[in-house]
């Protein structure tokens, strides 16, 4: 009998290394960040070999936009966004679709349609999204509404009485077929500019008022992250959190040579990671000949880390 209880011990011990080591594995392969704090990246075209080493968020590029899921009307092509969304998935990563409702990057058809048309296509396109990823951890619905404002906004309630009805409506609609993820609004030049926080803010408040919201969304790109002062990103992130709402850096790079790179990284990435309401952020891009703008990347086309790449491995494991 203490054979066999023995055995059964020894054989549950056995197991119990055989999941330790996965898990420890998994860890492994989860990218940078530890804790509760994710750090992520795009996936474009196809993922990239060395994503697992350094990212455990994904935001499909381009591919969830509804321009490049429905170019032609009623003919919907999921192909690339579901390669980002089973990727996320099967490796336990955090995924967020990216966006719903926004100016640029709408299909080319909707302008030509009636308010009634555009409306009806709006509101079959966020469900289809909704049924197609109902495991989305966020989703970004509005998409920059201070600098590009969808052509069909009017067919979706316009200004109306808040000045933002357009905005309330994404969200609502958004919250029905999303009843699973986190609701993030996104915009651009915020975290350089305290008074264009301040517009955001009310936006966002209209929102938290009603329930429909989950959390902000900040793009971070060079022309505004290579010269901001770490003053006016302690001001901005101060103004955003002051709502109650978790921030989420959506689209951070920062260009420059080797060194100049290194040293903006150095000074305020740590801003933005340390600051208490942000929650994760997302790098918009890193291989050479693959961002959107030229020295945004971290790892060079060889597959050689970049000082700042380098620098940040050592800063989050520290």
């Amino acid at each position: 009998m203490l054979g066999v209880k023995a055995g059964k011990l020894l054989g549950s011990l056995a197991l119990t290394g055989v999941l330790l080591s996965s898990v420890l594995v998994n860890q492994a392969n989860a990218g940078l960040a530890n804790g509760s704090k994710f750090l992520g990246n795009v996936i474009a075209g196809s993922v990239p070999s060395s994503y697992g080493t350094y990212w455990n968020q994904v935001t499909p590029e381009n591919s969830t936009k509804w321009g490049s899921v429905e170019g032609s009307r009623n003919n919907m092509n999921w192909s690339q966004a579901d390669m980002a969304y089973n990727y996320a998935r099967s490796n336990g990563f955090t995924f967020k679709f990216h966006t719903l409702v926004w100016g640029a990057q709408e299909p080319g058809w909707i302008r030509g349609l009636s308010a009634a048309d555009q409306k009806a296509e709006v509101t079959q396109w966020i469900k289809a999204a909704g049924q197609r990823y109902s495991n989305a951890a966020f989703v970004d619905v509005v998409n920059e509404p201070l600098h590009q404002k969808p052509s069909y906004r009017n067919a979706i309630g316009g200004d109306g009485s808040t000045g933002w009805d357009w905005i309330i409506w994404s969200f609502q609609e958004a919250r029905q077929a999303f009843p699973n993820a986190k609701l993030l609004i996104n915009e651009y030049g915020i975290i350089g500019d305290p008074s264009l926080t301040d517009q955001y803010v009310k936006i966002i408040n209209l929102l938290k008022s009603r329930g429909l919201i989950d959390g902000i969304g900040i793009q971070c790109h060079h022309f505004n992250m290579d010269n901001v002062s770490v003053n006016t990103m302690n001001t901005v992130l101060n103004k955003l959190s002051a709502t109650g709402l978790p921030i989420y850096v959506s689209e951070l790079d920062i260009t420059g040579d080797d060194n100049t790179q290194l040293a903006r990284y150095k000074e305020k990435f740590p801003v933005l990671w340390q600051h208490p309401s942000v929650k994760g952020v997302t790098i918009w891009g890193y291989i050479q000949g693959q961002t959107w703008k030229e020295n945004t990347h971290l790892l060079n086309s060889n597959g050689k880390e970049r000082p700042a790449l380098q620098w940040l491995r050592q800063y989050l494991r520290n």
